[in-house]
């Protein structure tokens, strides 16, 4: 386990700069009075196959130190984030949601992704966590969680937490090794689109199926240029 290291922020962007990420956010919250944070993040926004998933990871107050060599999953590589995945899991309790290619044509993407999170908070709540009295860390600028939310919830929203928030990077990491196995799956069903090596993005070889093969039930229809809208 690592302790959390200070992160270099532009004092006049006050936007961190760092690839490590810290508990320093996270011990500002339980300074606040916070017992617990929730950090959140999604993968899988811009594919046009497969679903949207959001990952959850709680870190209880009193937490200093977290897994070595933990970052954004973007930042990774296949092998270390499959590595670190058991780290996290040992590190403290957490879940992934879901919503459907389906789902997203029907409802949009932001609707989506606030669902997704939804269940896996949800999944996090049957798990025992407390999720009611939680503080919810989410990257970005944008609260997509609360329109989704049956009740409030404190749910607060800071740029570039998936690379300075320990919490948030180990949801990305959570999220992106759970999606990545289900699309793993996928492609040995439908080989045709590469989804192994793609992940359902649209990369050449994924539209090349397209174009012979059309579309199957894992895409988002709505997301595909017309021309390669093919049913199968």
């Amino acid at each position: 386990m690592t302790a959390g290291k200070a992160a270099a922020v532009d004092p006049e962007a006050q936007t961190v700069v760092s690839k490590d990420p810290t508990l320093d956010t996270e011990a500002a919250l339980f300074a606040e009075g916070a017992t617990l944070v929730i950090g959140m993040d999604e993968v899988g926004r811009g594919a046009i196959a497969g679903p949207v998933a959001v990952g959850a990871h709680a870190v209880a107050v009193g937490t200093s130190t977290f897994p070595e060599g933990l970052r954004d999953s973007k930042l990774l590589s296949e092998k270390r984030r499959d590595a670190l995945a058991p780290l996290i899991e040992e590190w403290g309790a957490g879940a992934v949601g879901y919503a459907s290619a389906e789902e997203i044509d029907e409802h949009g993407i932001t609707a989506m992704l606030g669902e997704a999170a939804r269940r896996a908070l949800l999944e996090l709540h049957r798990a025992g966590v407390s999720v009611d009295t939680a503080v919810i860390l989410l990257d970005g600028n944008q609260d997509w969680l609360t329109p989704c939310l049956r009740k409030p919830l404190d749910v607060r929203t800071k740029v570039g937490a998936d690379r300075s928030c320990a919490s948030v990077a180990a949801a990305s990491v959570r999220a992106k090794v759970a999606r990545d196995s289900l699309m793993r799956e996928a492609d040995d069903v439908h080989p045709e689109y590469c989804w192994g090596s793609n992940k359902g993005y649209g990369a050449k070889a994924h539209y090349a199926g397209i174009e012979s093969h059309g579309l199957t039930e894992l895409h988002r229809h709505s997301w595909i240029k017309a021309g390669t809208q093919t049913e199968r």
